[in-house]
């Protein structure tokens, strides 16, 4: 959620950004917002010059009763301003609820580094490994994973509809093996507390990382009122909602694995063959809350973090900073990782690393105290995957593939599958 003062003290600024972020609607935004905080607070300079005048009348009316002088009038007059008062308090509480639910729709302000325009500005930032090169036509994973015994995509979708992947035997196993890997190289290496958390959050915890209200049609609901986590940034960034944390406790990073379900995935008939995008998949996410000054700089070790599984796994990849109007909703500025993968001939998305500045903050309260005596101010906050499983699995089953439909795997990985190589049904 924005800060208020960015509507009371910089409104230009903010209307800039949010014309950066591709809306149209951005003087008439500011301009709502701006006269509901004008009425706010004048309805709450009502409120307290009359709570004044409320505790003025009550002194005098306990000075005529200790002088025996009759106070009944005044009595009346301070019924009628304490009935006010209720009406005034209410109001107050309406346009507050108002300016709240505007505020929780409009996104987070792009840092000035990060390029303007839709997808196609986009900067690439650097890039490691180089493409595999295949004496033979390399196959897409579909067709490897069918081979090999592995994906089973029309049980799958038998079972639950298009994009529910079934994954058997040594598919299953890599995936297990996926996530041990992952784990033990964020918990073990870098620092990363591992939480396990509900699959299953309250409105208030979608609402907290931005993926409520705007989102609510692309997330998956109970009959109860609770959601399907969409990502683990979800819970995990809210374990601390409504919490002041210490100084001395930043930067605090966690680490989980969870099953992630999307209904907005292969939604307009757009990359919806194989695991490209898919209703549910399994990720390992990284979440950071760190102080203001720190955050560009966790960004970079959040980033290198995510960085290091695929370097690990001898994936291919390039950074990219998203465009203004490429990056999420809360995302103050995002670097996607993108691998190569062979079979499809495409680049794609398996991490955004993203600084939320105190957007998250905000909207979940989310503090901590600089000093033992000092005012509790907002965290920054920072998540990346680290990373998203489907993807990666494109990548390691279309890059290491032989000619005879075997498919080699990365040494990182060997200690966890027990294997160094799959080999297709029938084939020794």
């Amino acid at each position: 959620m924005i800060d208020i003062r960015q509507v009371r003290e910089a409104p230009d600024t903010l209307r800039e950004a949010l014309r950066r972020r591709g809306r149209r609607d951005a003087d008439e935004v500011v301009a709502t917002l701006a006269n509901l905080d004008a009425k706010r607070r004048t309805i709450l300079q009502d409120v307290e010059q009359r709570k004044s005048e409320r505790n003025r009348a009550s002194e005098e009316v306990a000075q005529r009763k200790k002088r025996g002088a009759d106070a009944a009038p005044l009595i009346a007059e301070l019924k009628d301003l304490s009935d006010s008062i209720k009406t005034k308090d209410q109001a107050l509480r309406d346009v507050d609820a108002t300016l709240r639910e505007r505020l929780l729709w409009i996104p987070n302000i792009p840092l000035p580094d990060v390029p303007e325009g839709d997808a196609s500005a986009n900067r690439l930032e650097r890039s490691w490994g180089e493409p595999p090169r295949f004496s033979f036509a390399p196959r897409p994973h579909w067709d490897l994973g069918q081979a090999l015994g592995i994906l089973d995509l029309a049980r799958g979708a038998k079972l639950s509809g298009s994009g529910f992947p079934l994954f058997r035997g040594a598919g299953s196993r890599l995936i297990r093996a996926l996530l041990q890997f992952m784990l033990d190289l964020h918990t073990r290496e870098h620092g990363y507390e591992e939480v396990s958390t509900p699959y299953l959050v309250t409105g208030e915890t979608a609402q907290g990382t931005g993926q409520l209200p705007a989102f609510a049609d692309e997330m998956y609901t109970t009959r109860d009122g609770l959601y399907l986590v969409p990502t683990a940034e979800v819970p995990v960034t809210n374990i601390h909602r409504d919490e002041i944390l210490a100084a001395d406790e930043l930067p605090k990073g966690y680490t989980a694995y969870t099953p992630c379900f999307r209904r907005e995935a292969g939604a307009h008939g757009k990359d919806t063959r194989g695991l490209i995008r898919v209703h549910q998949f399994d990720k390992v996410e990284l979440v950071r809350f760190t102080r203001p000054e720190a955050s560009a700089a966790e960004l970079e070790t959040l980033t290198r973090h995510a960085e290091a599984v695929l370097q690990r796994l001898e994936i291919p990849y390039r950074v990219v900073t998203l465009a203004t109007g490429d990056m999420g909703f809360a995302s103050a500025k995002t670097y996607d990782l993108e691998v190569w993968a062979a079979g499809v001939g495409a680049w794609l998305e398996v991490s955004s690393a993203s600084t939320f500045t105190d957007f998250q903050a905000r909207r979940a309260n989310i503090r901590y105290r600089p000093a033992a005596d000092a005012k509790p101010e907002y965290v920054h906050t920072l998540n990346a995957s680290g990373v998203a499983f489907p993807r990666t699995l494109i990548a390691l089953l279309e890059n290491n593939q032989a000619e005879d439909g075997s498919v080699r795997i990365p040494e990182a990985l060997v200690p966890y599958l027990g294997v160094d190589r799959l080999t297709p049904r029938g084939t020794p």
